[in-house]
This record gives C-alpha cells, sequence and structure tokens, in this order.
C-alpha cells in the first residue's frame, strides 16, 4: 500500500508542475487594458501598504493597522495581508 501512495505521488508532482505552467502561461498574456488595470491595482496596493506604515508610525496597534489594511484591500488583492507577508 505505501509503493501505491508513493507511484500515485510520483505521477502527481509532474501534472501539478505542468496545470502550474499552463496557468503562468495564461496569466502572463495580458492585453493594453489588463496591463493597465495592473498597474492600477499595484499603485493601490502599494497606497494600502504606506497606509499601513503610517499607521504603525503613529503609534496604533499592529491589529488595528492590520484591519485597515484588510479593509483597503478588500477585492483587491490575494490573501489576508494585500498580496504581500514579511517576517516578523
Amino acid at each position: 500500500m505505501k509503493n501505491l501512495n508513493i507511484f500515485k505521488n510520483m505521477l502527481l508532482v509532474p501534472a501539478v508542475i505542468a496545470l502550474s505552467a499552463t496557468f503562468s502561461v495564461a496569466l502572463a498574456q495580458h492585453g493594453d487594458k489588463e496591463t493597465k488595470e495592473d498597474i492600477q491595482r499595484h499603485r493601490a496596493m502599494a497606497a494600502a501598504h504606506e497606509n499601513a506604515a503610517k499607521c504603525l508610525e503613529s503609534g496604533k496597534k499592529d491589529e488595528i493597522c492590520e484591519k485597515q489594511l484588510q479593509a483597503a484591500c478588500k477585492g483587491l488583492a490575494i490573501g489576508k495581508y494585500c498580496g504581500m507577508k514579511h517576517v516578523h
């Protein structure tokens, strides 16, 4: 049974890599309109992160600034940290 699981995993890895490559190529093909929208999203995310930094500089608690960041990025970026996460 253990050998069967290893075999399944060996088949799964190339399939996942192929799927990831296909998805990456599909995402990379943008027209002019999509590129301009990406630029706007990046600027909006940057502004949200700058505001989060200013919030922390003002002495507010991390939890408060994080909630403001999440609200500013809702529907804009993927994940809890507005498309970015750093080490603490």
